[in-house]
């Protein structure tokens, strides 16, 4: 009887160690519009105004975590978001997905995560599982939020959305 204590114990103790994972919405856009000129361009008077409505968007989504890569455009459009949601924006390497997606599978809480044009589809396809992969987006392309929701079990799914979508 002891043994057949001491062993549910342990496969208790066993299982309560496990990670599960948390809920989250991860929230992945191109940068803004930006300015036309220059090799790190600020966004223009268009871009500006999408930062700022996709800021209300992501108002009211408990946003805990904001990534961006390290240009002026996307550290511009991630500034407002981060700033309401009382975050610090936090960089990651373009070409590193793999470190970004493992970082944000073992965080907690909602996430924004600001890319580029060739960037945004393949981090939404790290969740799609066996879905229809995104194809890279098009110069002219700013109007895409792609929602990625991870439940308990650790399934994700992914909807691309545009901003009249909010």
């Amino acid at each position: 009887m002891k043994q057949i204590l001491f062993v549910l114990a342990f496969a208790f103790l066993i299982a309560s160690c496990a990670s599960k994972q948390e809920p989250k919405t991860i929230y992945i856009v191109r940068h803004a519009e930006k300015q036309l000129t220059g090799n790190d361009p600020e966004l223009s008077v268009a871009g500006a105004a999408r930062a700022g409505k996709l800021a209300q968007i992501l108002s009211d989504k408990n946003i805990t975590h904001v990534f961006s890569t390290d240009y002026k455009r996307t550290k511009m459009t991630a500034t407002k978001t981060a700033n309401e949601a009382g975050v610090q924006i936090e960089t990651y390497e373009p070409k590193n997905h793999d470190v970004l997606v493992e970082q944000i599978r073992n965080i907690e809480g909602n996430v924004l995560v600001v890319g580029h044009s060739n960037t945004v589809g393949q981090i939404a396809n790290y969740f799609v599982g066996d879905g229809v992969k995104y194809e890279d987006l098009n110069d002219s392309e700013y109007n895409f939020i792609y929602v990625v929701k991870i439940g308990k079990d650790g399934n994700s799914s992914v909807a691309r959305k545009t901003y009249k979508d909010f």
